[in-house]
């Protein structure tokens, strides 16, 4: 009977998710529509911006837009014509974000650690393959999924062996499944967004060898940090192997790029 009714609560799941295939050719599942999590990005970079001092105008607003313009325009024209927006946060920190819906926010404490153009487009490519990508629906809806199982097995053992045994397995499932399911899974997705980042980086005509050198500088501001597998980051240097190995390989990307004309000028 508990068999049983894990297998139909993973059916249903799997039934109502969407199959879709992320750039790099990942297959994916979606429990949400584009719709729906453009929605939501775009409230949440609202919220943000009436909660947050931001950069109006000024030149480190432009050299942002130029570089997200300069990236996006190599990305398909489903994703091309989406209502793409900017914004530069004060705050120290280093960090740049991109929400669904096409909102790029970056900490003014980015720019310390990008040291140019190509850099900070080392940066904001890889955010931007979060939303191209599809991340963020990808990991709610296999959250959302996640918990509907553990609240099910809960219930089965609530009612064969009590409440503490229920207990038991919704907690300790759900620290189980976050060590080996949703942190792998989203380093997972860490590394095709350095990978479509990097890609788009050269496409656009900046520089994919200045990611490792990015990755570098992020390490130098960041000090220490918790190990790999408690983490939904990649350890970085296992991160700058992967980026120094795939720069070369693009160099006739970044190339063509040039001899195309794509020669950004942010700043």
């Amino acid at each position: 009977m508990r068999q049983w009714m894990l297998a139909a609560a993973i059916a249903v799941v799997v039934a109502a998710c969407a199959t879709t295939t992320s750039p790099t050719g990942r297959k994916q599942y979606m429990a949400y529509s584009d719709a729906e999590l453009n929605q939501v990005g775009a409230q949440a970079f609202n919220e943000m911006k009436a909660k947050q001092q931001t950069l109006s105008g000024g030149q480190q607003s432009a050299y942002v837009q130029c570089v997200v313009q300069a990236l996006v325009a190599q990305l398909p024209a489903e994703w091309r014509s989406l209502p793409w927006e900017t914004a530069v946060f004060v705050d120290d920190t280093p960090n740049a974000f991109a929400l669904p819906g096409g909102k790029v926010g970056v900490h003014t404490g980015m720019f310390k650690v990008a040291k140019n153009q190509d850099q900070l487009a080392a940066v904001l490519g890889h955010e931007i393959g979060h939303v191209y990508a599809r991340h963020t629906n990808e990991r709610v809806s296999r959250q959302a999924a996640t918990s509907g199982v553990l609240g099910l097995l809960g219930a089965v053992a609530g009612a064969r062996y009590g409440d503490r045994a229920s207990q038991a397995i919704t907690q300790g499932g759900g620290t189980l499944a976050q060590l080996g399911l949703l942190l792998p899974f989203s380093r997972n997705q860490e590394a095709e967004s350095d990978q479509i980042g990097q890609q788009l980086m050269a496409q656009a005509g900046f520089d994919p060898a200045e990611a490792v050198n990015l990755w570098q500088n992020m390490i130098d501001a960041a000090g220490s940090r918790q190990p790999e597998w408690l983490s939904t980051h990649p350890d970085p240097q296992n991160r700058i192997a992967s980026l120094r190995q795939r720069a070369p390989t693009l160099q006739g990307t970044y190339q063509a790029a040039r001899n195309a004309g794509r020669t950004p000028r942010c700043g």
